[in-house]
């Protein structure tokens, strides 16, 4: 290890510096369901339309 590496748990300030840093990637969250939502009902048309085409 290099000589200037300070271990966080070593000192309780640092080691509470350290705990409550805020997560920069933030909470994750469930992705959004919308887009497949669209996408089925996109589908959906779609075979409808071909189906209509074939059969007129």
């Amino acid at each position: 290890m290099p000589e200037n590496y300070t271990d966080p748990s070593g000192n309780t300030e640092a080691f509470r510096a350290f705990t409550e840093t805020p997560n920069v990637a933030g909470p994750t969250e469930t992705p959004s369901r919308i887009p497949l939502i669209v996408g089925v009902v996109v589908v959906v048309l779609v075979v409808a339309v071909v189906a209509w085409l074939a059969l007129s």
